[in-house]
């Protein structure tokens, strides 16, 4: 009979074994083949938060601000924005246009668009006080820098990241905006705005003359825009270095063309169409991808790129993101061909 002791140290030898094995298996389900790289898609970049919807107000004519409830609420500073989940399963961003300071709540605001693909008219007419949503973030690519002087133009709810920033501003602090929406009653906060400083703030029902209000501009300024597409267009093309806020993808540089796509992992390649996306071609072959907003925001359909070169329409990869991976959804090839880790 074995001797107890040498029984003891064989079997925790064993059992150390095993599990070191059940270890190096689960870092590597192929081993003792080479490890694959995970894929990237589907990674939250964000926890997301369970909030109640505490207030709902409208505050202009066909905008609804909401006050999203919960407890130690993540940080945000001035130009920062949420991803709103709504009951439907829809993504979109809002602005945060609350008080940084309160760890407790986030504010909101968003303006019904008739002819929109579904999201302001989900918050208009089904999100009510009580409602509990999902919300991701807060993110911040639109940041208050320092500056000798700001120049600030805002489109109608354009004006919800801007608010933020003029009240962090200290009074000493050299700035104007330009302020234009259809009406004035179209407007949201435009009383608490002017109140800011008159004789900063010029307001405009209809379509501002940038080439007159936005004249001698100080050495130094720095331009911030948010607003309609065109509005923001217009402004880029007079100043170059304009740091813009925009929450609809970006617009191509040139025509769409079509072009292949290999999915390296699954051993297919595919075509995608010039009046498609990528994302859609994926899903055809792989059902089971995984996006959400569909506009280049949320970062759900962030795929690793192997070879090709990508013409990146998203707002949300950094620079080095973009030098590997790419989001699917709206980004799309300059080259004939992409290989993408599939």
């Amino acid at each position: 009979m074995p001797k107890p002791l040498t029984v003891a140290v064989l079997a925790g030898a064993a059992l150390l074994t095993r599990r070191a094995l059940r270890r190096r298996v689960r870092a590597s389900p192929l081993w003792p083949l080479p490890a694959l790289d995970p894929p990237i898609s589907g990674r939250p970049r964000t926890r997301a938060l369970k909030l109640r919807v505490a207030a709902r107000e409208t505050v202009a004519d066909g905008v609804v601000q909401l006050r999203l409830e919960g407890r130690d609420l993540p940080r945000w500073e001035p130009g920062a924005h949420i991803d709103l989940v709504l009951p439907s399963g829809l993504v979109r961003q809002y602005s945060l246009c609350g008080d940084p300071a309160d760890s407790s709540s986030y504010t909101v605001a968003t303006r019904l668009v008739e002819d929109g693909r579904g999201g302001s008219r989900e918050v208009h007419e089904q999100v009510s006080v009580g409602a509990e949503l999902e919300v991701r973030g807060p993110r911040n690519r639109f940041p208050l820098v320092e500056a000798p002087t700001y120049v600030f133009v805002a489109g109608g709810i354009g004006i919800t990241p801007v608010l933020p920033m003029l009240r962090a501003l200290p009074e000493s602090a050299n700035w104007r905006l330009l302020y234009a929406g259809r009406t004035r009653e179209s407007m949201p906060f435009l009383d608490e705005i002017e109140n800011l400083g008159a004789d900063r703030v010029t307001v405009v029902a209809g379509l501002p003359d940038l080439d007159g209000e936005l004249a001698d501009l100080p050495e130094g300024a720095v331009v911030y825009c948010c607003g309609p597409e065109g509005l923001m267009a217009a402004v880029a093309e007079r100043f170059p270095d304009v740091r813009l806020e925009r929450f609809a993808p970006r617009a191509p540089l040139g025509g769409n063309a079509a072009f292949e796509v290999e999915l390296r992992r699954s051993g297919r390649t595919l075509t995608v169409p010039a009046d498609s996306t990528v994302l859609a071609a994926v899903r055809a072959e792989l059902p089971n991808t995984l996006y959400s907003c569909e506009q280049g925001f949320c970062g759900t359909c962030q795929q690793r790129v192997l070879e090709g070169e990508v013409e990146h329409r998203d707002e949300l990869l950094t620079d080095a993101e973009r030098a590997d991976s790419m989001l699917i959804c709206v980004s799309r090839a300059r080259s004939e061909r992409l290989v993408l880790d599939l």
